[in-house]
């Protein structure tokens, strides 16, 4: 469920009430979730990369999924935040993982590979990009980058 909502932006809360009817195919035949979030009501529309279709797939005829009518078998909240934590533990992650870590890793991640923050607002759920300036920060690596570039401008 956390690499998904890392793939996705979802926020626990969205990726766990995730249902059949949040999906659709566009023109080209490419899966999107059009879902509201539950924190605000905003329109969230994320097109699916494919390692979030691998996820969704491997869970497709779960029982669980099935008798709960969602796409993903989510523990509670408290309990993933759990898990996380003993998995921060096992691999010397000195950070506090939550749940919540996956939006910003989707933020970062998204930065980091030049998507505009005014898209990666969109694909959060967010109003305005000031929220999402929390969210994704720009590596030194993608600062560097982004110099040298403008660098070659002067030349």
């Amino acid at each position: 469920m956390f690499v998904f909502c890392c793939f996705t932006a979802l926020a626990f809360t969205d990726a766990d009430h995730l249902g059949r009817e949040h999906l659709s195919k566009d023109n080209e035949g490419k899966l999107w979730v059009h879902k509201p979030r539950e924190k605000t009501g905003v329109m969230s529309a994320i097109p699916l990369l494919p390692h979030a279709l691998t996820i969704l797939d491997k869970y497709e005829n779960d029982d669980i999924c099935r008798e709960r009518g969602k796409l993903l078998p989510v523990p509670s909240n408290q309990k993933m935040n759990a898990y996380l934590k003993e998995i921060a533990v096992i691999c010397n992650i000195d950070k506090n993982l939550t749940t919540h870590c996956a939006r910003h890793t989707f933020a970062c991640l998204a930065m980091e590979l030049g998507m505009p923050i005014d898209i990666i607002a969109k694909v959060l759920g967010h109003t305005n990009t000031n929220m999402t300036r929390r969210y994704a920060k720009p590596s030194e690596a993608a600062i560097g980058r982004e110099m040298a570039r403008i660098g070659e401008v002067f030349r």
